[in-house]
């Protein structure tokens, strides 16, 4: 083991959503053998090896792309590599996070590095003031959409703009954990007040005389004026609307004003093939406005918004409303709708 100071090991998928203990305390079995048996090796092994462990009853557990942020785990000019696509998400702190395979992250643990190809580098540029009910998800949502799925393929991603800069912490981790959904390595924010701001305090953040040292050096990390990038994507915050996908891409994505498309009306061959499988799937007509479509299920659980914020946002739609007999014929699916897990219900 290379740098286990350097390593956070938490349970995340390999957990069912269940109560993790009972009434009294006890720990409680987990149904799969898979998950169970890599759970009990994980406690045997982090302590052994000395590698940080939030254990499954663990106050501080959760979905790893919101652990490492709100502990301070995440940090600016860092590079971040775990075993998940969605990674990317810690780019929002400024740190160049990607997913890596398992036989990668062995060799993480035991060198301290990887082997890679240089990526190619792209600014995704946005600007303006959101409009009524448009939130970070309808960005990277609108992202997606212009780009396509493969847009950012063989790509490290900057999100610039007043848009994204005006954005909270939360909201940027929204952004950053889709870049995968277009394709992209990684995607970064630069760090800045908002930044500082967010990380200062957090558990395994620097503090005293080692945060100030840090926030000097993380202020030189923006890019310099007149950086010249690979490939430029430019959008206007006016023109983003709410947003939703109605196939089973995150690039099937039409505003909320918009309409179930006609498979047809796509020149490739295979997209239409594609498309008419997705609306099979989805049990979607052609031609059907968006806002006629039936919402059926609401999911509350994704790592793309997982923050208290969306938490909160989520619980302020469902106030004082109740269950009302059942669902209708379709539904729209928002890809990754909101939230990972509520851990602390007190917060809001």
């Amino acid at each position: 083991m290379r740098r286990p100071d350097l390593t956070l090991a938490v349970p995340d998928h390999n957990l069912p959503t269940t109560a993790r203990v009972d009434a009294q305390g006890h720990r409680l079995a987990i149904a799969d053998p898979e998950s169970a048996n890599q759970l009990a090796a994980l406690r045997r092994n982090a302590p052994e090896f000395g590698i940080k462990l939030f254990d499954e009853v663990a106050p501080e557990q959760g979905i790893v792309h919101v652990v490492g942020p709100e502990q301070g785990f995440t940090l600016p000019g860092t590079t971040l590599v775990c075993g998940d696509s969605h990674t990317a998400a810690h780019g929002a702190l400024g740190a160049l996070a990607f997913g890596i395979g398992t036989s990668e992250v062995e060799h993480v643990l035991a060198t301290q590095t990887l082997l890679l190809k240089q990526s190619k580098t792209m600014e995704i540029r946005v600007d303006g003031a959101l409009g009524f009910g448009v939130s970070p998800k309808d960005v990277i949502l609108a992202i997606v959409g212009k780009i396509g799925a493969a847009g950012g393929t063989g790509y490290v991603v900057e999100y610039t703009g007043s848009t994204i800069r005006a954005m909270s912490v939360e909201g940027r981790l929204t952004v950053s954990n889709m870049a995968i959904e277009h394709g992209a390595r990684s995607g970064l924010i630069a760090p800045d007040e908002t930044t500082f701001a967010y990380l200062k305090g957090r558990p395994m953040a620097p503090a005293g005389a080692e945060w100030d040292r840090a926030v000097e050096y993380w202020r030189t990390l923006q890019t310099d004026a007149g950086a010249s990038y690979d490939k430029v994507v430019i959008l206007d915050a006016a023109d983003i609307a709410p947003n939703l996908t109605w196939g089973t891409s995150p690039e099937d994505v039409v505003p909320i004003t918009g309409i179930v498309p006609d498979p047809m009306s796509f020149a490739d061959p295979s997209k239409q093939e594609a498309a008419q499988k997705s609306l099979d799937y989805m049990g979607l007509v052609p031609g059907t406005r968006m806002q006629d479509v039936a919402v059926e299920n609401i999911f509350i659980g994704s790592c793309t918004n997982s923050r208290i914020e969306d938490l909160r946002a989520a619980a302020a739609v469902a106030k004082g409303r109740h269950v009302r007999g059942s669902p209708g014929p379709g539904f729209a699916h928002a890809f990754g709708l909101a939230g990972d897990g509520c851990r602390r219900c007190s917060d809001g």
